[in-house]
């Protein structure tokens, strides 16, 4: 393993913050997997994971099974890590101003599409180089100010260049699931089976520029425009949603480093004979048809089915309760499906969201993820 630190810009005199890096196997071989764990800093079960699979890849680099090149940043944000209100750890939104660490960045299509139009051809292998290049000089381009915008810059490059992105979180409460674009379904399906996902959620743009479809995004969209150009499928992202938060054990965490192990075999990165499949445990369905369910007052929430329950349309996931006159008020579903989440706390203001489905009859417009 080769560790290298990233300093991020300093925010305020006598403050400094780094990224480490951690390389396996020869730099630049291919293919390349980049791995990151807990860029929303108070979502633990990542950087958990994170460190069985550094113990995992040290043994299996000291056996010379490493073909291609595997990136690690174990702690994808330490701004968030340090973040902290009454006691209370604050690593989803960047305190200074609001913004979530998984949004807002850069979405380059555009200007990867102007420095590269000149430069595709007929060859495939000679495209997907082009336009790698081509994102790293629009990236290049940008001009971060913040330390967070600074930090978010620093991550990107990284991954930009990998040939399969792991983006490592978790949920509040929850079972494993996986959100990744359409066009990559097929290529993590592997990784869904090994991790036992109950949800795969699709989508070709979920809003809000989050960082897995900041990598993944331009190239669906690059071939798009040039139809009759070969561009592949230069970087498959994933969004790994490793349970809830408070699911940090040595036992689960070194199964899902062993699953992620797996997957790395059977895309070729680590040599060896890769890991049966167990049968899948769902079918991938459109972001678009997971049902955000919505307290319609505030109250106590009662929730009358764990999350991995199958539900029936019309079934009451939970009943809010008025402390002052015990008005119960039901929360039901609209659409049958897998109770893949829902919140940790058990009190709520009207209009917050309590619980998702995992249906496959809805079809929401406009943002898909939560804020």
């Amino acid at each position: 393993m080769h560790s290298e630190t990233i300093a991020l810009p300093s925010a305020t005199p006598g403050t400094r913050r780094t990224l480490t890096v951690q390389r396996f196997g020869t730099r630049g071989a291919r293919p390349c997997v980049y791995l990151q764990a807990s860029l929303h800093a108070d979502e633990i079960p990542a950087m958990l994971v994170a460190d069985k699979l550094r113990r995992i890849l040290i043994a299996l680099e000291a056996d010379g099974r490493i073909k291609g090149e595997v990136i690690l940043v174990p702690v994808a944000n330490p701004i968030g890590l340090g973040q902290s209100a009454l006691s209370h750890h604050v690593g989803r939104f960047d305190l200074d101003d609001g913004k979530n660490f998984n949004r807002d960045y850069p979405h380059l299509t555009d200007a990867a599409a102007e420095r590269v139009a000149d430069r595709l051809t007929d060859d495939a292998a000679a495209n997907t180089a082009a336009i790698r290049a081509a994102l790293a000089e629009a990236l290049a381009a940008c001009t971060p100010r913040t330390e967070s915008e600074h930090m978010k810059h620093a991550l990107l490059g990284l991954a930009l260049q990998a040939d399969y992105v792991l983006d490592l979180h978790c949920d509040l409460e929850a079972v494993m699931h996986l959100y990744t674009l359409t066009p990559s379904a097929e290529a993590f399906a592997p990784l869904q089976r090994l991790l036992g996902a109950q949800a795969v959620f699709l989508a070709e743009e979920s809003g809000g520029d989050p960082f897995d479809e900041a990598v993944s995004r331009p190239w669906n969209e690059l071939a798009r425009r040039w139809p009759d150009k070969p561009i592949p499928m230069g970087c498959h992202s994933v969004t790994v949603e490793l349970r809830g938060q408070a699911d940090v054990e040595h036992g689960p965490a070194e199964a899902d480093a062993q699953a992620i192990a797996g997957f790395l075999t059977h895309v070729g990165v680590l040599s060896g004979e890769p890991p049966a499949l167990p049968e899948p445990l769902c079918q991938p369905t459109p972001l678009e048809s997971s049902e955000p369910l919505v307290a319609p007052v505030g109250g106590v929430v009662v929730f009358r089915h764990k999350v991995g329950d199958r539900v029936p349309a019309g079934a009451v996931i939970a009943d809010i309760v008025d402390p002052l006159d015990g008005t119960v008020t039901p929360v039901t579903t609209s659409s049958a499906g897998i109770l893949y989440a829902h919140n940790a706390t058990r009190f709520t203001q009207a209009g917050k969201r309590i619980a998702k489905v995992a249906g496959t009859t809805l079809r929401r417009t406009g943002p898909l993820l939560s804020a």
